[in-house]
């Protein structure tokens, strides 16, 4: 072996050396938990409580009342289920899509003086057969909305994809009274004729929320919000025709209305892309 072969073999084994001993030196892991950006579906349920004290309806003329209001009408608190489609930037900025739908249990109040010409001495909706109909009547809602809102991360190191909550939406909302026959059709009260009794509003909605935001970087499962809202609603009547014997209406119902509703909310989400990711950084 010359002079320059051993020369060679020498030199490139100094650098291997150089490079495993420069790498160990330096090779290094930054572990951390990335923002997340992905569309989430999530499905979401609670109750709902109509305010009594912020609720009121105002006449053509003017004047205010709480006579007719949803708390007026419909004894809470009221069940709330509902589906969300959100996106979430990584900045922690949302956009979201909701509809939600709402009910109670057989809870319109004063129904025997509402509908009074419609049950007999003793207090029964007579069936086609002679026998009592067996009616029910509870409230129905559907709300759709539009909003956005921002998660405030808490531990923006450790994960910044969970923290507080808040959220703004707008859209419109559509309520009812449904009356359920169990036993016997009752004429007087189905198809079209239900219509002069189920005090039909709709109009605009406006909520907002706060809550906490918890999505797991360790379980697809635990990604989840739980919120409270204020929704205000301002709506009005539409049917040509109403009765309501407790309010002394019947005809057009001319007033507006405006009820205040809070809301206990708890979404389980499912991100549709993407997961809380762990990046390795070598340097």
């Amino acid at each position: 072996m010359n002079i320059r072969e051993k020369l060679f073999r020498r030199l490139l084994a100094a650098m291997l050396l150089i490079v495993t001993v420069n790498h160990g030196a330096t090779a290094q892991v930054d572990l951390k938990v990335d923002s997340l950006a992905c569309p989430i579906i999530g499905f979401n349920a609670g109750v709902v409580f109509p305010s009594t004290q912020f609720s009121f309806e105002t006449t053509p003329e003017g004047l205010t009342g709480k006579n007719a209001t949803m708390s007026s009408l419909y004894k809470g608190p009221w069940t709330n289920f509902g589906i969300d489609a959100i996106y979430k930037f990584k900045n922690n900025w949302l956009l979201s899509v909701e509809g939600d739908i709402w009910f109670g249990n057989n809870n319109l109040q004063h129904r025997f003086e509402r509908m009074g010409s419609l049950f007999s001495r003793d207090s029964i909706i007579i069936g086609g057969n002679g026998t009592n109909a067996n009616v029910t009547c509870y409230n129905r809602g559907i709300s759709v909305q539009g909003g956005m809102g921002r998660i405030f991360a808490l531990w923006p190191k450790r994960n910044p994809n969970t923290g507080l909550l808040a959220r703004i939406s707008a859209g419109y909302m559509r309520q009812q009274t449904i009356f359920m026959i169990y036993d016997e059709k009752a004429p007087q009260i189905s198809d079209d004729y239900s219509l002069l009794y189920d005090h039909q509003r709709h109009g605009l909605l406006l909520t907002e929320g706060i809550g906490f935001w918890l999505m797991s970087s360790r379980s697809d499962l635990a990604n989840v919000y739980i919120s409270f809202e204020v929704s205000q609603c301002w709506s009005w009547s539409t049917r040509q025709y109403q009765i309501d014997d407790f309010l002394g209406l019947r005809g057009k119902d001319n007033n507006r209305y405006f009820d205040l509703i809070y809301g206990i909310k708890l979404c389980w989400m499912f991100p549709l892309r993407g997961k809380t990711v762990h990046d390795y950084y070598f340097y």
